[in-house]
């Protein structure tokens, strides 16, 4: 893999994902339902090869509240972990695979082999990460992404809420994949984006054959 040091959110932070399958975009690569193909993935599908046909991110700029909050809140979540844990994490701009058009931005390293993944999310669903004190389903395929890209063996989820009392504010809690599960994840990948090169093959097919009809005609 290769690690590029870029601040997250810029240009060419946008740049770099672009036409990319981003650990924030495996949850709709891996969306299903019973029949047909999901809205999501289907959608995924058509941005990444608009990226990759124009070369240019196809970046939304909406931002609500709640990821305002989260990023403004980020870096003092970072510094809770790092005083809850004694480990320190390590910045991280993104990280690209080395033949396949995959990345990810890992929120931080920590040491030789743990990732920490940093939710600041609204107050109730903080508290149900709490009371569950499982992973939390919608988070599950950002965490696999990120472990199968960077080999790291770990992942820290954490959550944290600045609002409540002290006690209640960090929720950390360590994810693994068994090698089954990150071979599963592979080949789901690579399914995904053979489907994208499919996809582009056809609409060149389908531009070069209405040529030659407009020449006939």
């Amino acid at each position: 893999m290769k690690i590029h040091d870029v601040e997250q959110r810029s240009e060419a932070w946008f740049q770099l994902r672009s036409g990319k399958l981003t650990g924030s975009a495996a949850k709709d690569m891996l969306a299903k339902v019973k029949a047909g193909e999901a809205a999501a993935r289907r959608n995924l599908k058509y941005k990444l090869i608009a990226e990759r046909l124009t070369g240019q991110a196809q970046r939304s700029t909406y931002v609500n509240a709640a990821m305002e909050w989260g990023t403004a809140h980020e870096a003092e979540a970072i510094a809770a972990y790092e005083a809850a844990t004694g480990a320190m994490v390590q910045a991280i701009g993104f990280v690209e695979h080395d033949e396949q058009p995959i990345g990810t931005s890992p929120d931080g390293f920590v040491g030789d082999d743990g990732i920490v993944s940093i939710k600041c999310p609204e107050t109730a669903n903080h508290i149900g990460y709490l009371r569950s004190g499982v992973e939390p389903s919608e988070h599950a395929a950002q965490n696999t992404h990120e472990l199968w890209l960077t080999g790291r063996a770990w992942v820290d989820f954490v959550s944290y809420d600045p609002r409540l009392p002290e006690d209640l504010r960090l929720f950390v809690l360590r994810v693994t994949r068994t090698p089954e599960q990150l071979s599963n994840y592979a080949s789901q990948v690579k399914a995904f984006l053979g489907e994208i090169d499919n996809e582009i093959a056809a609409l060149r097919t389908i531009k070069n054959l209405r040529a030659v009809l407009t020449e006939v005609a």
